[in-house]
């Protein structure tokens, strides 16, 4: 099983973009699905965490009211809408899930040993 991350693309300051992580064959349901993203030249770090059942969100702060973490169960599908994007947001972006229900605080949901990634989306914000 593997995530599927897509959505990204080339987007000017100020644009929007949303990015779909699917995950055939595998239900989610029960636990978090997390956004990363690594730019170049930088670390990793968190963007957002959605947690299983009962979809609780968190945010690193340069993303909070810009962008909105949601899932679709159904579909065993997670969405990351950006909006209002800068090129400080510029990078590779993955998603990622593993044995955890709950985010908690930034700090735990960031650190956590995930099992299964997506192959990762670039989002480039460009004028």
């Amino acid at each position: 099983v593997q995530l599927q991350a897509s959505g990204g693309g080339l987007v000017q300051p100020g644009g929007s973009l949303r990015l779909s992580c699917a995950a055939p064959g595998f239900t989610f349901d029960d636990y978090v699905i997390v956004w990363f993203r690594q730019a170049p030249g930088k670390e990793r770090e968190g963007v957002s965490c959605i947690s299983g059942s009962r979809g609780n969100t968190d945010y690193r702060e340069s993303v909070k009211g810009r962008f909105t973490i949601s899932r679709d169960n159904a579909n065993d599908t997670v969405y990351l809408q950006m909006n209002s994007l800068k090129p400080e947001d510029t990078a590779v972006y993955y998603c990622a899930t593993g044995f955890k229900r709950q985010c908690g605080y930034y700090s735990a949901w960031t650190k956590y040993p995930y099992k299964l990634w997506g192959q990762g989306t670039m989002v480039t914000v460009s004028s």
